[in-house]
Formats: C-alpha cells, sequence, structure tokens
C-alpha cells in the first residue's frame, strides 16, 4: 500500500504528533508499505520547498517556506500536494491534526478534491473549540465529505464526535513496549520508616508519620515545556505536598525543553525549591528510559492530555502514573490499581502526600504496573490504522 502522512509538524521538530508520525511510518515501512511524509517542517539544514529526505525508507517531503522561526505553515504549497496527489496516486492519505492545523487541513481539502481515500486523526482534545468548529462543519461541505474520522483516545474522539456528528474511531498511539519494559523485578529500594512497618503496611490508609528525608519518593515528569502541559503548576502541586511532607520527603525531575523552560526555572528558585526540583532539559529516549529506572511516580499535570505517550513510557517501565481525569491517559492508567487519577492540581499534591506516607500502596501500585504490560504495542497501532484506511477507501467507493 502507498501511505501518504500529512502532518504540519515532523522531525526534527519534538513533540507528541511529530514523534507519533515518525514511528508510525517507520512502523508501516517495515510492514512494507511505501509511505511518504509530507510536511511543513523544514529539515535539519533547514531543507524546505519540496526537497525530499530518506528517513529509514520514508519518504519525507519538507514542503515549508521561509517563514520566521520556521513554523511549519506554507499557504502556497497546495500546488505542490496537488501533484504529488496526482503523480503518486496514493492508497490512502492519512492527515494528522491539531486544533490549528492550516498545512495538514490544506492537504485533506487537496486529496478529497483529487479523489483520494482520506482518514484524519486529531491528536488533541478540542476542549474549548467544540462549539465553534461545530458551527463552521455545519455551515460548511465538510458535514458530508467522506473522510473516515479519528482520534488517539476515546477522550479525544468524543469531542470530534461532537464537532462533525459522525461516526470517529479510535487510531491509538503505538510505541515499543519491550524498548521500555522494566529493567527490574521490584521497585527502586525505598526503605520505609518504622512507622509504616506492621500491619498496616500495604493497607491503603497513610500512617500518621510522614517519609523520612532518607528515603525520598522520586518523581519525574517528561514533558515539552510549554503552557499547555502546564509545567509551572506541577511546581506548585510540590510545592503544595511539600508543605505536608517533613524535608526530603518528595524529589521532582522535569524533562523536556521549550518556551516557558526559564519562567519554570525562576519559579523553582522563587518557590525555595531548588533542592527538590530539578530541571535537566531535553535528553535522549535512553537517557529518558535510563532516568525511569531510578524513580518511582510519573506526574502528569495537563488536562487537555489527548493520549500521553510519555506517561505510556513511563507506566510500561513501572512507574506509578499520577495524571488528571478525564485524558486519554485513562486509556491505560487505572485509578487505585497501577496508577492515581485526580480531578485538580490540589488532588494531585494530596496523592503525592499520599504516596510518601504508604510505601505499602506505593509499591502494590508499582507492582501491578511492573507485572501488567500495558497494550498499546505497534501491531495494535497499525491494526487499528489499516482498518481506517479500509474505511477511508470504502467511504471513497474504492473498495477495501
Amino acid at each position: 500500500m502507498r501511505i501518504f502522512h500529512v502532518s504540519d509538524c515532523y522531525a526534527p521538530r519534538t513533540g507528541g504528533i511529530e514523534s507519533q508520525v515518525r514511528d508510525l511510518a517507520r512502523a508501516q515501512r517495515a510492514a512494507g508499505h511505501e509511505v511518504h511524509v509530507l510536511t511543513a517542517t523544514p529539515g535539519r539544514a533547514g531543507e524546505r520547498g519540496g526537497v525530499v529526505e530518506d528517513d529509514d525508507g520514508v519518504q519525507v517531503h519538507r514542503l515549508g517556506a521561509r517563514i520566521p522561526f520556521d513554523l511549519p505553515v506554507n499557504p502556497s504549497a497546495v500546488p505542490r500536494v496537488r501533484a504529488l496527489v496526482r503523480d503518486l496516486a496514493p492508497d490512502v492519505v492519512h492527515v494528522h491534526a491539531g486544533v490549528l492545523s492550516p498545512f495538514a487541513f490544506d492537504g485533506a481539502r487537496t486529496a478529497l478534491a483529487a479523489g483520494a481515500p482520506v482518514a484524519i486523526t486529531w491528536h488533541c482534545m478540542l476542549d474549548g473549540a467544540v462549539p465553534a468548529l461545530r458551527a463552521a462543519v455545519q455551515h460548511s461541505r465538510w458535514a458530508d465529505v467522506p473522510v473516515a474520522l479519528s482520534a488517539v483516545s476515546g477522550a479525544a474522539a468524543e469531542r470530534v464526535a461532537d464537532v462533525f456528528d459522525a461516526p470517529v474511531s479510535v487510531v491509538p498511539n503505538g510505541m515499543d513496549l519491550d524498548r521500555w519494559a522494566p529493567t527490574r523485578s521490584e521497585a527502586r529500594a525505598h526503605v520505609p520508616s518504622p512507622a509504616t512497618e506492621g500491619p498496616q503496611a500495604g493497607a491503603g490508609v497513610a500512617p500518621a508519620h510522614h517519609a523520612t528525608a532518607g528515603t525520598p519518593v522520586r518523581c519525574v515528569a517528561t514533558m515539552r515545556l510549554a503552557p499547555r502541559k502546564r509545567g509551572s503548576a506541577l511546581v506548585g502541586v510540590v510545592e503544595d505536598a511539600l508543605t505536608q511532607l517533613e524535608p526530603g520527603a518528595l524529589t521532582l525531575e522535569i524533562i523536556g525543553d521549550g518556551p516557558v523552560r526559564a519562567a519554570i526555572e525562576r519559579s523553582v528558585a522563587r518557590r525555595g525549591l531548588t533542592d527538590a526540583v530539578t530541571l535537566r532539559g531535553r535528553l535522549s529516549r535512553d537517557d529518558v528510559r535510563a532516568a525511569y529506572d531510578d524513580a518511582d511516580v510519573f506526574l502528569a499535570p495537563a488536562a487537555l492530555e489527548a493520549f500521553g505517550i510519555a506517561a505510556l513510557e513511563a507506566r510500561t517501565a513501572g512507574l506509578v502514573v499520577v495524571a488528571r481525569r478525564g485524558t486519554g491517559i485513562e486509556e491505560f492508567v487505572t485509578d487505585g490499581v497501577d496508577g492515581l487519577l485526580v480531578d485538580d492540581d490540589a488532588a494531585m499534591a494530596r496523592a503525592l502526600v499520599t504516596l510518601a506516607q504508604d510505601p505499602g500502596l506505593l509499591a502494590r501500585l508499582g507492582a501491578h504496573a511492573r507485572e501488567h504490560r500495558p497494550r498499546f504495542d505497534w501491531a495494535t497501532a497499525l491494526e487499528a490504522a489499516q482498518g481506517e484506511y479500509a474505511r477511508a477507501r470504502a467511504l471513497r467507493g474504492a473498495g477495501v
């Protein structure tokens, strides 16, 4: 099958869509498909204007323009997209969408006009945008276009269904579960204080004494340091938790980089948290994996997390995930079984206090996470994508 992926963003930019589109394209290429990526993101050396790169067998068409800050947009790319669809005749065009994806939606319109089967996957939560988008769809031809609609999680799919009033499938993100599998059979050595030993340990009830300074609960968060990921709010959560714990009971490493990193660093210093919170910057996947070996808990403060691939990687590695309810993370974290789901920042701080005070609970949740592998491997993701491609072709009358 000849597959086109159309995405505003792609490597070398980093982020959820960029990583998933690249990994999905590579997995499909490994499965024997011919795969092309059409993107407005320039290459590492600024390649744009139609330059084609070979990315492990995936043909990446750099259709970006010279725009300040190398923003991944190019309103003039439509003729090139039209020519590629005409000349290469893809079996399906898979469009990857966020709330604002001008290049991707130009690609979708162009492919539809050319008669190609089109599948669109949303990688975002549309909260706040549903009424405006629904009105736009109802007053345009998008209400009747033959497109296979999907999103990366059930939570995200609900919002897309509200916009289009049409069936919306789930095409989950995938990952190499073996690469992120636990490298230890037991949790990192976490010696409980004497107050937690005995009959109550592991009963799920916080003991009266806090964790000691010598046995901190080590937390980690991996994210792009952008406002919507709420890294600054996470620093406040840790500060709140530490006011309820003895000094040294809790530490946090934040992995990632982005436009608000300097603001987060200032917040950490202003709150007097430099001994507890460390910003490690952007790390390679291998270094992230190594960091998880030394951690107990993964924190996911974003309220609009469509899937949460970083949280899935941490969950697969055996960490206890603490995340917000109503997000895509609920696809692979069950409250009280392998993690804790909370309603707001105050509840997240309380969850941290509970885990710091109850090593038995922390150990039980971590043991379940290590012993029960999530289901989101690449075989699952590829099967879901193929199902959407068949649906797109059927909607176009091209058969399955």
